[in-house]
């Protein structure tokens, strides 16, 4: 079915505010239906009471809160680490590395971001040498070949999060501008540095863990794979950290 325009309404009825989110009728509780998440037409309502007041709820749709400090287990490969959430769009992880992975992860299911919620480190990756740290997030776009190499004793504790057969993009910011929120300046790449050189010298048989269509395929190769020497073009991962984001704020909003 094509998309077309949405159905033209405009409506109020009863005790209702005149814009979203402020100046409520006295003593009711908001709820907001929309056609697309944030974006699409919308309707709130005023109620007497609390939409999630409910007493009971059963079925696949039951609110879950996750205690993820409770995955002692650690594991090399980012793909064997317990899947928290999941659909045909996304995959969220909760990975926790305790030692260097002792092999490279390839994700061919989509781009991948990484939070890391614990420790700091080397990200190696095939456009060079990343040093990351709690707070970071990481893009590491479709294909991207990539090792972790712990700094701390505990290691990374790291939520990860695909976007399955598609992409992360930037919003439009519209009247806010193309700097809100971060300005884009802030964004680091990996660099080709005397690290990731020398550590091309590394020896003997190397592994990739490739996930593609869920499944996961192991390439060993003689040699260290990470052997490039230069790269050109306009895709390579980034990292940004909480720190470097200023949430765009109004104490009337």
């Amino acid at each position: 079915m094509t998309k077309g325009k949405w159905i033209p309404v405009k409506g109020a009825e009863g005790k209702h505010s005149k814009q979203a989110h402020a100046d409520m009728p006295e003593g009711t509780y908001e709820r907001e239906m929309s056609k697309e998440g944030f974006f699409g037409p919308a309707a709130f309502f005023h109620h007497r009471k609390p939409p999630t007041g409910w007493t009971n709820f059963e079925g696949p749709l039951r609110p879950r809160a996750f205690d993820l400090t409770k995955f002692d287990g650690f594991t090399h490969s980012p793909w064997e680490a317990p899947v928290i959430l999941s659909n045909k769009a996304t995959e969220v992880r909760m990975w926790h590395l305790t030692s260097p992975m002792n092999g490279y992860a390839r994700n061919g299911d989509g781009d991948t971001l990484l939070f890391i919620h614990e420790g700091h480190g080397h990200l190696w990756t095939d456009w060079g040498h990343l040093q990351v740290e709690e707070g970071d997030y990481v893009y590491l776009p479709r294909g991207t070949m990539f090792n972790l190499d712990k700094h701390t004793s505990d290691g990374f504790r790291i939520l990860t999060i695909e976007a399955t057969n598609t992409h992360f993009t930037l919003p439009d910011r519209g009247l806010l501008g193309p700097h809100a929120f971060f300005d884009t300046a802030l964004l680091q790449a990996p660099v080709i540095n005397d690290a990731f050189l020398d550590r091309q010298k590394d020896g003997g048989e190397w592994k990739v863990w490739v996930k593609k269509r869920g499944q996961v395929s192991t390439v060993t190769y003689p040699y260290n794979p990470h052997d490039a020497v230069g790269w050109h073009g306009d895709l390579a991962p980034v990292k940004i950290n909480v720190r470097d984001l200023r949430p765009v704020a109004s104490h009337r909003y």
